[in-house]
């Protein structure tokens, strides 16, 4: 199994090395998008895997800081037309991409799968989550309407317009490599900016797929341009002064840099950052009903997801019946590669990540947890990434498995006598991007979102991600910055707002006045 095989770590290092001395040494070579078509000819690269046989199987292009800086000033070239196309001609547009997407979905899912590892029917459900905020955007006539005030004073309007910020930057993770772009890079093209997007370098194909779909459906060159690369590619985008505004979803502590050293250059900065989302059971839920979200919400998509449930909080006596109902489910889940129709779960996306996620549940039971479900220990044919599913009992807070992000497969149980007990352990968290409680009670459900302080809350539903019509982000370290992702707040991020005062005086009212104008 894993442990004879040779080190995952070594093998990854071994393999970027090879990157780094020929960009064109193995595989298809992932170029950057930049005004229109692709470019190559980056010195440096690193390997793109094939999460389910653990192969190199692409290699992307890391562009150094002079090509990001092209892309940029591509950005910037086609701005000013851009941002005076008609709204109708951008409705038009997303119209189009929405179509082409809808069309070729099975084709962008294959691209997923390929490189992140998830199964088919997890990476078309990405899709269609991302195709909710082209849809919104449909509407943007609707969503950049201004104001207008007549008269505000004697023969004066007010009248205030929404415009583009200009060149933006954004920067997505590799976990929803065709959502999370589309989320971003759609609201700002729709509002009339342009756009450099750098996806994230283990997966990068979706995002220049997502960009042809747009060249496509009549995008101009150099309103969406894609540049692949690590922190050189991203350290360019927080500084160069052509660009106006970075969204950023990812880790916390890099979500808290990026939010830090783009402010500090006088950017328009949202950066979500991780998550330990709590689900609460309570002793009047339907237990077989928990137990189901649990392992959907815990295990799907290798746990591989920002709003993942990663710890279930069992009141009162709850827990021994919850995690025995836990265990028998967890025991028939099929994990296996993302294009086998009976997988029911991919593999991790590296072999570092499998190496990490490994280590939590192994390093639990020295901690005093009870590791119940041990998935370090299920075998696997191959040289993939796969991991079992693992659950462990009697955590509490102060061990790693409970206090830091895992984005793996493990779900933890922490037991607690109350109510108030569990809303005092999440509130107590760095974290709070999303929660659940499951309850028959809708006296308790109210109060749970009225005491609970994460952002997103779910009643009987594990994870609340909101439908295109709202807004996705978290509070405390789940988020830098003021507004969340897509919807109607992210038209606001996208924007500025400019207010124009209009007076049309005759010739003969005009007169010299020193004071402050009152009307």
């Amino acid at each position: 199994m894993q442990d004879t095989k040779q080190s995952a770590e070594t093998r990854a290092q071994q393999d970027a090395e090879q990157g780094a001395q020929d960009p064109r040494g193995a595989g298809e070579v992932i170029e950057h998008f930049v005004d229109g078509r692709r470019h190559g000819g980056s010195e440096r690269s690193a390997p793109v895997y094939n999460p389910a046989t653990g192969q190199v199987a692409k290699q992307v292009l890391l562009a150094s800081a002079e090509e990001v800086a092209t892309a940029v000033e591509a950005a910037e070239a086609a701005l000013r037309g851009w941002r005076a196309t008609s709204l109708a001609k951008r409705t038009a547009i997303m119209f189009k991409v929405e179509n082409i997407i809808r069309e070729r979905t099975p084709e962008l899912a294959e691209i997923v799968t390929a490189e992140h590892g998830k199964v088919l029917s997890d990476a078309a459900g990405e899709i269609a989550r991302g195709l909710e905020n082209v849809q919104f955007c449909t509407g943007l006539m609707h969503h950049l309407k201004g104001e207008h005030l007549e008269q505000a004073a004697t023969g004066v309007d007010v009248h205030q317009i929404r415009q583009p910020v200009g060149v933006v930057a954004c920067i997505t993770p590799f976990n929803f490599p065709a959502m999370v772009p589309l989320w971003m890079i759609t609201t700002a093209i729709a509002a009339g900016n342009t756009v450099v997007l750098k996806p994230s370098e283990r997966d990068p194909s979706a995002s220049v797929w997502i960009a042809e779909a747009f060249a496509e459906a009549g995008l101009p060159p150099g309103v969406l341009n894609v540049v692949h690369g690590d922190k050189v590619a991203v350290d360019e985008l927080l500084t160069n002064p052509l660009v106006k505004a970075v969204s950023f979803v990812g880790s916390t502590p890099i979500a808290q840099y990026i939010y830090e050293t783009a402010a500090a250059h006088g950017k328009r900065v949202q950066a979500l950052g991780g998550a330990k989302n709590h689900m609460v059971v309570m002793p009047d839920a339907d237990l077989d009903g928990a137990a189901d979200a649990a392992v959907s919400a815990a295990y799907g998509s290798a746990g591989e997801r920002c709003m993942a449930i990663s710890v279930v909080v069992a009141v009162g006596d709850t827990a021994d019946p919850l995690i025995e109902r836990i265990t028998e489910r967890v025991g028939k889940l099929t994990i296996g590669p993302g294009t086998d129709p009976a997988s029911e779960m991919g593999p991790l996306i590296t072999p570092q990540a499998l190496e990490r996620v490994n280590g939590y549940v192994t390093g639990a039971e020295a901690e005093g947890a009870t590791v119940v479900v041990d998935g370090t220990k299920q075998e696997f044919e191959g040289d993939g990434f796969f991991t079992g599913v693992s659950l462990i009992d009697h955590v509490k807070p102060g061990m790693k498995v409970y206090d830091e992000e895992i984005f793996g497969p493990v779900l933890s149980v922490v037991r607690v006598g109350s109510y108030d007990e569990a809303v005092r352990l999440i509130n107590s968290n760095q974290f709070a991007n999303g929660t659940a409680v499951f309850t028959r009670d809708g006296k308790t459900a109210r109060e749970y979102q009225f005491d609970i302080e994460v952002g997103m809350v779910g009643i009987n539903v594990p994870i609340p991600v909101p439908i295109g019509a709202f807004s996705f982000g978290g509070w405390k370290k789940s988020l830098f910055g003021d507004t969340h992702m897509y919807g109607p707040e992210s038209f606001n991020f996208y924007t500025r707002r400019k207010l124009v005062t209009t007076r049309w005086p005759e010739p003969s009212e005009s007169q010299i006045n020193l004071g402050f104008p009152t009307h």
